[in-house]
């Protein structure tokens, strides 16, 4: 396993996404990629698919603003492992929506996120072609 970095700068492309949200919206985002960070300490993130992604021996999970919703992509693992907590909110194979008027499940997040560490490192480590 990497170790842990000193200290996590937030990536320039990153911080590009975060900026164009404003009040509500940010804040949960930041909260988001907070509860995750806090889960999955090694992971790295980037943009891929055009929203922020956590990535440890492959994605983890992804999230992302809209007008009315966070949304939070853990892989159709992520969902099933979840189902029954995710009862109470719009969800899909892959994906779940935490409405803006409604209190963000941090601990659900971050368990979300925790599961998606253990999924990833229980699979061969994947390497990216020379």
């Amino acid at each position: 396993m990497a170790a842990r970095r000193a200290v996590q700068a937030t990536p320039p492309e990153i911080e590009r996404y975060l900026a164009r949200f404003t009040g509500d919206t940010r804040a949960r985002l930041e909260q988001v990629r907070a509860a995750v960070r806090r889960a999955a300490p090694d992971a790295e993130e980037k943009v891929a698919y055009g929203v922020p992604t956590f990535t440890l021996n492959g994605n983890l999970v992804h999230y992302a603003g809209y007008a009315r919703h966070v949304g939070f992509y853990p892989g159709p693992s992520g969902i099933a492992a979840f189902r029954e907590e995710l009862a109470p909110y719009a969800f899909a194979t892959g994906s779940v929506q935490f409405p803006l008027d409604r209190p963000l499940p941090l601990g659900l997040i971050g368990r979300m996120a925790r599961f998606r560490v253990q999924e990833n490192l229980a699979r061969p480590v994947r390497r990216r072609p020379a």
